[in-house]
């Protein structure tokens, strides 16, 4: 009996690179932070179904990646962050929060090999 590792796929790194860039036009204003917030939550599901983590939510998708990422609690952070925007419509958000979300889902997408190191 064979046992076979599942082999990581690679990623359009110019595809993640161009829409990370994208979404770090919505950091310019207060007003578009929640909305940056929940484009890198996105960009972050896209990058780990891409990669074939079992999950039906971006929260199993994670659950199943965590040995993958090196930071798995500010990953985590900013997943909860977009949850609460989205269920609560948040509007106010800290500077250091949305800096601290964004530096997670940033670090959990190169880790994936989404980004350049």
């Amino acid at each position: 009996m064979r046992l076979f590792r599942r082999r990581k796929k690679s990623l359009n790194m110019e595809h993640f690179t161009e829409r990370w860039k994208a979404l770090q036009l919505h950091c310019a204003s207060r007003k578009t932070w929640p909305d940056a917030i929940i484009e890198a939550d996105d960009l972050l599901d896209e990058a780990l179904k891409k990669c074939r983590f079992k999950g039906k939510t971006t929260g199993e998708r994670l659950v199943a990646a965590q040995h993958t990422l090196t930071s798995n609690d500010t990953v985590w952070y900013g997943h909860k962050l977009c949850k609460t925007i989205t269920s609560e419509d948040v509007r106010k958000l800290k500077k250091k929060d949305v800096i601290d979300a964004l530096a997670g889902f940033r670090q959990a997408l190169r880790d994936l090999g989404a980004l350049p190191s």
